[in-house]
């Protein structure tokens, strides 16, 4: 029934794309942009997965198997990617914002961490994607279950956009101490995350 698929098509992306969970990372990475910066962030990340999701939907499987990759050499890319942003993380490397210059550099810093790691690859991850693709197989070639799995896809990134806006209150509360200790801590999370990455591409790629 098209209620039961989009009953089952919400709370699975909910459940994988978990956009309140990412809220705390969402202000790890973008600690030290002022609030309108950070609503652009938020912003971007979530028209950038949700249009991500949607390709998933139409032409994911097929644009896979025409470049011959595979979802696990997918997560492998993905986990050394947010490797690097985790490392930058733990270590504190921030750019320093001043002046004229500064402005370019954070509206440069918005645009990139907008679409990375923020829309690639945790809201639109290898997770995310392949659960995209066995809904969409689920959905067949039925127009309106298809329809109904891109709404559920759409409301997934307004709900993403809107943990993210409100993360920006709580950033307020931990202070700038808090925010430090945050990002770091984070940084650590995400660093293991990224190496669960790897190590599940390689074993789907190498059965042991």
């Amino acid at each position: 029934m098209p209620l039961d698929f989009a009953i089952s098509a919400l709370v699975t992306l909910l459940v994988v794309v978990d956009p309140v969970g990412l809220a705390p990372t969402f202000l790890a990475v973008t600690e030290g942009l002022p609030d309108h910066a950070r609503k652009s962030v938020a912003l971007r990340a979530a028209l950038i997965a949700g249009a991500i999701l949607i390709g998933s939907v139409l032409i994911g499987d097929w644009l896979l198997r025409a470049l011959g990759i595979s979802l696990p050499a997918f997560r492998i890319a993905g986990g050394l990617l947010l490797f690097a942003i985790s490392f930058e993380m733990v270590f504190g490397a921030r750019m320093r914002r001043e002046g004229e210059v500064a402005e370019q550099a954070v509206e440069e810093h918005v645009r990139n961490v907008a679409a990375f790691p923020l829309a690639i690859p945790l809201l639109a991850g290898p997770g995310a994607i392949t659960a995209t693709l066995l809904l969409a197989g689920r959905a067949g070639r039925d127009f309106l279950l298809i329809g109904l799995l891109l709404g559920v896809v759409v409301f997934v990134a307004l709900a993403s956009f809107l943990c993210f806006a409100a993360a920006g209150r709580i950033g307020r509360l931990l202070g700038l101490t808090g925010n430090i200790v945050l990002s770091r801590l984070l940084g650590v999370v995400l660093t293991a995350l990224a190496v669960q990455f790897v190590v599940d591409g390689i074993r789907a790629l190498i059965p042991i």
